[in-house]
């Protein structure tokens, strides 16, 4: 069986500020540490339970924190950004399984660092409904027949993925005591804990079902500023929903990322453009 896995920093056991989760950060190296000890604690499991290959990609921010030279040699990594599925690239219909390490609560949600791909999105909706990017990123998943078989990340992501993957594994590794503040266990038992769940959810692998597709797909996001929403408005299909807000209808899973990718870029340079206006006195 072929296993895929997607790793974000912000669900790692041990890591709960943006110190730690921003490149240059005091603590960013010491993240990269422990983000790859969970990495190979998902690639081990996999391995245990008769994997034939993993695919593992490196979906925080930048997406090449992962120090590859310690990643385990048996499995691929799929580095740097920005990639055309995002989070969930190179996933695809030869995976018997797709397990998500490191993830974190939706936008607006209580949880560790919570947010929904970009910080600069104040929620992100999906046909009216708030969404993770573990439920986007499933999305796509099931597109391709594939279902998720583990999610590791603080209690909050836990619990909401649990309610929605069918026969989902969930490793919670810290309990969120506020948005940059948790309750860890220590990186060796969190390392433990996810070798265990990879195992398991390899092993269960062929009576999980995929995420159902739903019948539509209209994609709602807040933005920080209004400049964000006006160019994001720009989309064919899309429109502005109110000052901050803009909604758009996908085709499907695909075409979902892809407004996630362009918005995400778009909010991105809307908010350095206004940090020289900001600065003024």
């Amino acid at each position: 069986m072929d296993v895929y896995i997607s790793i974000d920093m912000e669900g790692v056991a041990g890591i709960a500020t943006l110190d730690q989760i921003v490149r240059g950060g005091g603590g960013y190296t010491r993240a990269q540490e422990i983000m790859t000890g969970e990495a190979n604690a998902a690639i081990e499991g996999a391995f245990a339970a008769g994997a034939d290959s993993v695919l593992i990609n490196d979906s925080h921010g930048t997406m090449d924190n992962l120090i590859v030279q310690r990643l385990d040699p048996r499995a691929r990594v799929i580095l740097g950004s920005p990639k055309a599925q995002c989070m969930a690239h190179g996933l695809g219909a030869n995976h018997g399984v797709a397990l998500f390490i490191g993830y974190h609560a939706a936008a607006g949600a209580p949880g560790v660092l919570a947010h929904t791909f970009s910080s600069d999105f104040t929620s992100v909706r999906l046909n009216g409904k708030p969404v993770t990017e573990a439920e986007v990123n499933a999305l796509l998943a099931a597109r391709h027949g594939v279902p998720i078989g583990l999610v590791t990340g603080d209690n909050e992501v836990c619990a909401a993925t649990a309610a929605v993957f069918p026969g989902v594994i969930t490793v919670p590794v810290k309990t969120a005591e506020g948005f940059t503040a948790a309750n860890n266990v220590h990186p060796t038992v969190a390392q433990d804990l996810i070798r265990a769940g990879a195992a398991a959810a390899v092993e269960k692998a062929g009576v999980l079902e995929p995420l159902e597709l739903p019948e539509k797909f209209v994609f709602e996001v807040g933005f920080q500023i209004p400049l964000a929403a006006e160019i994001a408005a720009a989309v064919p299909g899309a429109e502005r929903v109110d000052l901050l807000t803009v909604r758009c209808e996908a085709t499907g899973p695909d075409q979902l990322m892809d407004l996630v990718n362009l918005w995400y870029t778009v909010a991105a340079h809307s908010a350095r453009s206004r940090l020289p206006m900001l600065d003024r006195r």
